[in-house]
C-alpha cells in the first residue's frame, strides 16, 4: 500500500519562502525549482508564491548584508570598486549566481543604507521571479 504525499497549498508556499530564503544566503541551493513546482501544482496562488519567493530571498540577501557589516572596514578592494561607484543600484544584480551573494556582503561591508540596499534586492530578485513564472505560461 502506497500513499502519495500531496502538500496542500499553504505547506507548499510555506516552504518556498524557507527554500527562498536559504538560497539567498551562503548555503548552496535554489529557489527556482521550488518556485515553478508550487506554480505548476498551485497556479492560482502565482501571485502569493512571487511575493513569498521575493520576499524570502531578500530576507536571505539581507542575512548576507549583515554578515557583511561585521567585516571590519578597510581598503576596497578594486573588485568593489563597481559597487562602491554605483552603489544600491548594483543589487538589481543580487540574484545572479555566484557573484549575486558577494554582492549582498559587500554592500553590507561597504555600509550601504539598509534600506535602499533591501529594495534594490527585492527588485532585481522579484524581477526573475516574475521572469519564471512568466516563462510557465
Amino acid at each position: 500500500m502506497t500513499m502519495d504525499f500531496m502538500p496542500d497549498a499553504q505547506t507548499s508556499l510555506t516552504g518556498l519562502l524557507i527554500a527562498s530564503f536559504l538560497a539567498a544566503t551562503l548555503l548552496p541551493g535554489g529557489s527556482e525549482a521550488a518556485l515553478l513546482a508550487v506554480l505548476a501544482t498551485y497556479p492560482e496562488r502565482r501571485d502569493a508564491a512571487l511575493l513569498l519567493a521575493t520576499a524570502g530571498n531578500t530576507a536571505g540577501g539581507m542575512v548576507s548584508y549583515a554578515m557583511g557589516r561585521f567585516i571590519p572596514v578597510g581598503t576596497v578592494p578594486a573588485r568593489l570598486a563597481l559597487l562602491q561607484r554605483h552603489g544600491t543600484p548594483a543589487l538589481l544584480l543580487s540574484w545572479t549566481p555566484l557573484i549575486g551573494d558577494a554582492l549582498c556582503v559587500a554592500a553590507g561591508w561597504l555600509r550601504l543604507p539598509p534600506w535602499r540596499s533591501a529594495l534594490m534586492m527585492a527588485i532585481g530578485k522579484g524581477a526573475r521571479y516574475a521572469v519564471l513564472a512568466g516563462l510557465m505560461l
